[in-house]
């Protein structure tokens, strides 16, 4: 467990690692710069204890998977982007460096194991811990309109 020390108006908070996260990647040159962009086969590891969580979700083709960027840098405020070459803030960005170094994956579930999810869609590296999965929805969760002003269309 961890346990975060916040601010007086909130004492604290729990995270608690559900599962692992099994990758092909072993250094951060490895990960593509997107997880939609593999092609690699990724497997979720949920530990067993939460095992009942995953009831049913053989019904969904898409994930929602937030894990911990453990070697992220939690001190950068602010990153350059490799296609824009500009300097912006960490919250403006998809820098895995920020102070809290959260990532969030969209993945295709291909097949459910047990206590084992197989996907494709992955950019953790090898080892990332596994924070929550939740159910993706193209009709509540895709704003096709939705932009970043200084990024050119299609870029990732």
């Amino acid at each position: 467990m961890v346990m975060v020390i916040l601010t007086k108006e909130i004492s604290s908070m729990l995270l608690e690692p559900i599962g692992v996260i099994h990758t092909p990647y072993h250094c951060r040159e490895d990960i593509p710069r997107q997880g939609r962009l593999s092609s690699e086969l990724c497997e979720i590891e949920v530990f067993p204890r939460f095992a009942p969580a995953l009831k049913d979700i053989e019904q969904c083709t898409h994930l929602f998977v937030i894990f911990w960027l453990h070697l992220g840098d939690r001190s950068r405020l602010t990153a350059i982007p490799p296609h824009d070459g500009k300097e912006h803030g960490v919250f403006a960005t998809r820098s895995p460096s920020r102070p809290n170094p959260l990532a969030l994956d969209i993945v295709e579930l291909l097949e459910v194991k047990e206590n084992r999810l197989r996907v494709l869609g992955m950019d953790a590296l090898d080892g990332s811990i596994l924070l929550d999965i939740k159910p993706y929805s193209a009709g509540i969760d895709s704003f096709p309109h939705a932009k970043i002003a200084w990024q050119k269309d299609g870029e990732a």
